[in-house]
């Protein structure tokens, strides 16, 4: 674990990508640095500020899961992130463009519902978003059901388009579940970082700081992978949901197409039937074009004398 500085703060923060491995390993050591949770505030509020439009938005995933997964351990980010946070939501909600202000709302959710911070300053986040109009706050029933593995059929959710599926598949092909070298790197952790009855074999300081720094690098590799392996679970129910709704928009989409194919069907039976009925009239009327005619108080005989007989 590398040591803290403000510019190696401002360089991995440079570097921060959208992706969850990103911001949950920064957000790891953020956290091992605690004690410079003042300085890692004031940098991290900075730096929001000169990002680009695309990556303000991660930056708030970043202190979102500081926030929450700091919390077990002392309470100073949640202190020292209060201050500015509400100012941090303005400008990010000012500049964001597309479904920001929803993707804002989702993480407002999450805090209001864990009760991350209190009431007054929830309702200033809250107000930044859906200005001086409350938003309904949810049921403890819907809630729960955002945890299910299948929405409700009735859910007001727009079906996915097919290239959210793809693209949300692909994703997991790179899923922390599938990361041998990771797994191997655990399997391979000594055995007396796994076995306090080992500790008797410690026999002088030396030996005790090394087994520390052995013991302290499996945590933060056990708890990255952790949180990694949480993040694809998240990932995988949100890909059932969304299996589920386009699943169901292909049902709904299959049973409209079968209702129009029944329809075209009893209208072609109909237009077939006229056009038997049609033919069989045609054919039992005389040919006009045989019959002669008369012009002017003259019969007009067919133009081939010889299919009639004269007089």
């Amino acid at each position: 674990m590398s040591a803290f500085s403000e510019a190696a703060l401002e360089k991995k923060l440079s570097e921060l990508s959208n992706s969850q491995q990103s911001v949950q390993t920064l957000s790891l050591w953020l956290i091992h640095h605690r004690k410079h949770s003042k300085t890692i505030v004031t940098v991290w509020y900075n730096e929001l500020k000169k990002a680009k439009v695309s990556r303000k938005l991660t930056f708030l995933y970043l202190a979102n899961d500081v926030i929450q997964n700091s919390k077990r351990k002392g309470p100073e980010f949640t202190d020292d992130f209060a201050p500015i946070i509400v100012d941090a939501f303005k400008h990010v909600s000012s500049e964001c463009e597309g479904d920001c202000k929803k993707q804002l709302g989702r993480v407002l959710t999450i805090w209001q519902e864990r009760a991350v911070y209190e009431n007054e300053l929830l309702d200033k986040l809250a107000q930044v978003l859906h200005g001086d109009k409350k938003p309904k706050k949810r049921p403890y029933e819907e809630i729960q059901l955002d945890h299910g593995d299948f929405p409700c059929q009735s859910s007001p959710e727009e079906p996915p388009q097919t290239s959210e599926l793809i693209r949300a598949l692909q994703e997991l092909e790179n899923a922390a579940s599938g990361d041998a070298s990771v797994r191997q790197r655990i399997s391979s952790l000594p055995p007396e970082v796994l076995d306090t009855a080992l500790l008797n074999r410690i026999t002088d300081r030396e030996s005790g700081e090394r087994l520390s720094r052995l013991v302290e690098e499996a945590c933060l590799l056990l708890a990255d992978y952790s949180g990694r392996l949480a993040a694809e679970i998240d990932d995988r129910r949100q890909l059932t949901r969304t299996l589920a709704l386009f699943l169901q928009s292909q049902r709904d989409s299959l049973a409209e197409k079968e209702q129009k194919l029944e329809e075209y069907k009893h209208k072609l039976a109909r237009v077939s039937q006229v056009r038997k009925e049609l033919r069989s009239r045609l054919s039992n009327l005389p040919d006009l074009s045989l019959l002669p005619s008369v012009t002017g108080g003259r019969l007009n005989l067919p133009s081939s004398g010889d299919q009639y007989a004269s007089d």
